[in-house]
């Protein structure tokens, strides 16, 4: 399992967060915690790749910032 701490552009409210937190539990991922600007998440990288992620967070609205 690998952990991350995404960083996330556009996120300023409670909103944000749950628009967030909506998408990416449709990946097969756990969600350690979501707030504005990050996301912490924990997840198999043979089931779930950094595009989908990205692509999850850019369905809510948002941006996924490159560490």
């Amino acid at each position: 399992m690998k952990k991350e701490q995404l960083k996330i552009e556009g996120m300023t409210c409670e909103h944000c967060i749950k628009a967030v937190q909506k998408e990416l539990s449709k990946l097969d991922i756990k969600i350690k915690g979501v707030k504005v600007g990050s996301a912490d998440i924990k997840y198999d990288a043979a089931k779930v790749n950094k595009e989908q992620i990205a692509a999850a967070i850019n369905e809510a609205g948002y941006k996924l910032v490159d560490a």
